[in-house]
């Protein structure tokens, strides 16, 4: 995903003539109190400042609250090293919503633990996603539902996290 942080490649993405290029895949879908449809279009790049990119991809995602009948539309920009011939528009959409699945329980992990502001690295690559490991896996696979509500249960009592991990 292209972000806002990217400064310099989002408005490489923005500039390109996306308007000129044919619709390549469409979806619909209810979930949330919500119906949206996402619009997708991809183009072969070779000059992005983006190490090894082969394809670009703009998805407009257009999001009707289903109470209150407001729509928002928001614009995403993704970049792969897939060329065309590996990875269809469509199914470029798709790993892109999977990705979003993944961020969103990296979202409870962050808000959990702090996990982006984590300064443990080795090299250049952050530590935390393999430091996490041990942190919450066990509690979602014990039918948690809050992370942070299971971690102060767990506190209270030192058996309870030897138990999740099968050493008690």
């Amino acid at each position: 995903m292209v972000k806002g942080n990217q400064k310099e490649l989002r408005r490489q993405f923005e500039s390109r003539p996306w308007q000129d290029m044919p619709l390549q895949g469409r979806t619909r879908g209810i979930g949330h109190g919500r119906s949206e449809i996402r619009r997708v279009k991809a183009a072969t790049v070779n000059s992005l400042q983006f190490a090894g990119a082969r394809q670009a991809a703009q998805i407009k995602r257009r999001r009707t609250d289903r109470k209150t009948g407001k729509t928002t539309v928001k614009t995403v920009y993704a970049v792969t090293s897939l060329t065309a011939e590996q990875v269809t528009a469509a199914q470029l959409a798709e790993l892109v919503r999977s990705h979003w699945k993944i961020e969103a329980l990296h979202h409870v992990s962050d808000t959990t633990f702090a996990e982006d502001a984590s300064q443990l690295r080795t090299g250049k690559a952050p530590l935390d996603g393999h430091l996490a490991q041990p942190r919450h896996p066990s509690l979602r696979t014990a039918g948690v539902k809050n992370i942070a509500a299971g971690l102060r249960r767990n506190a209270r009592d030192p058996r309870r996290p030897l138990a999740l991990l099968g050493l008690r």
